[in-house]
């Protein structure tokens, strides 16, 4: 997919027929709808300068009375490992196993690194398709390519840098040391533009849960950064990781809030005593789980993790590569999963439910005051045609405008 945008407006403008979300309807004292106003919207160097009342005569940008919400942020992703932009290829079902996959890699990614700077570029088209300004995503570390999946991810995001933010994390995609990848850790841990430390399953893949973790821990502390891990192991193996990383941050304060552990399947596979449990373990470690919202066989306990205060960070992860067939791309389609497999169906629950698109900030608060947008906050906002939150995730709406920065970019 190409840019679906064109530049409307950059640096000071202002915006008039805003629909805002400004509070709820209550019927019994339940809420049964969202009331919405059209206003003014004042943006000046990156930031929302001012939120006023509507003038529909002013000589500002028509929003024609879309509803403002704020911009998409996908928190796991692959930018640099996408087969987005080429032929049709579904899954294999020679290649079952992680290892599989590895060996697979090891054969194919010379010939990927060739187009992997226009296949990004390509991926993050069909994000913006859907309002996402933001992701984190993880790129390739491994013998294979070096560094080269890092450059070419740097060209493609340097090339999208006013409509599009990334942070990024380095992963070891063919393990620490059943590829020897360590070394190429330690390069681009130096890197100013590497915020995470990434891993992979480090009992299967590398043979050690502890060597593996306190690598990954001591290069997140010696260079000041995250910790994001890839973590598919279920049962013993994989709640013993969990809990080994718990320890680590509790140890390590300057890790907590910082540190991730991305699927995490093992959560699914718990009693609800035993979710509970970990659950207040991970809020008092400050670990939080990425997760992608896998529904094949077992559910992820997402609402026990927020019951009890875990950051729970939302992402498509694979969008239609060799890992995976499917992921559309649109954190909207996330959010609408979440409200169907957990039985968000109310207007307020649909409201909610939109924090996992726009990873936590909603327009109204839990009683219904109106909390963003206000003078100050990041511009950065999609125009939506939708009456309100709860229509948006639910009919997966059609997104009409993205802002990045402030600069507004509007649906050819």
């Amino acid at each position: 997919m190409q840019f679906p945008y064109q530049l409307a407006a950059k640096g000071k403008y202002s915006l008039k027929n805003v629909r805002l979300e400004t509070g709820f309807e209550y019927e019994n004292e339940e809420v049964n709808g969202t009331k919405t106003d059209l206003f003014s919207i004042e943006i000046e160097g990156g930031k929302i300068k001012e939120v006023k009342a509507n003038d529909p005569a002013s000589n500002a940008i028509d929003a024609k009375g879309y509803l403002m919400l704020p911009a998409f942020r996908d928190m796991h992703i692959h930018l640099d490992k996408t087969l987005y932009g080429l032929p049709w290829q579904a899954l294999s079902p020679k290649r079952r196993t992680v290892k599989d996959m590895i060996a697979y890699e090891q054969e194919i990614i010379p010939e990927l690194l060739k187009t992997s700077v226009s296949r990004a570029e390509q991926l993050i088209s069909l994000q913006q398709h859907y309002g996402t300004h933001f992701v984190r995503t993880h790129f390739n570390i491994d013998p294979t390519s070096g560094l080269k999946s890092l450059e070419h991810l740097e060209q493609a995001l340097e090339n999208k840098k006013d409509s599009f933010k990334a942070e990024l994390v380095a992963f070891p995609q063919h393990g620490v040391y059943y590829t020897e990848s360590a070394s190429l850790m330690k390069e681009a841990a130096q890197l100013k533009s590497v915020g995470f430390i990434g891993g992979l399953d480090p009992l299967s893949i590398d043979g050690s849960i502890e060597k593996v973790m306190d690598f990954t821990v001591q290069l997140a502390l010696d260079h000041h950064k995250g910790i994001d891990i890839h973590l598919h192991e279920t049962g013993e193996s994989g709640m013993k990781t969990i809990n080994y990383l718990i320890d680590k941050a509790i140890e390590n304060p300057a890790l907590q809030g910082k540190t991730f552990v991305s699927h995490a399947f093992a959560l699914a596979h718990l009693s609800p005593k035993e979710t509970e449990q970990i659950a207040e373990r991970l809020a008092a470690g400050k670990v939080g789980i990425a997760s992608s919202v896998p529904f094949k066989g077992k559910i992820m306990p997402i609402p026990t993790l927020k019951k009890y205060g875990v950051n729970v960070l939302i992402g498509n992860d694979n969008v239609q590569d060799y890992w995976s067939t499917f992921g559309s791309g649109s954190m909207l389609q996330k959010a609408n999963l979440i409200a169907e497999l957990y039985g968000y169906a109310t207007e307020y629950a649909l409201s909610r439910t939109l924090q996992f698109a726009t990873q936590s900030i909603l327009p109204l608060d839990e009683k219904g005051k109106q909390q963003w947008p206000k003078a100050g906050d990041e511009a950065a906002i999609v125009l939506t045609d939708a009456s309100c939150s709860a229509e948006a995730v639910s009919r997966m709406s059609e997104i009409k405008a993205l802002m990045n920065d402030g600069n507004l970019f509007w649906r050819n």
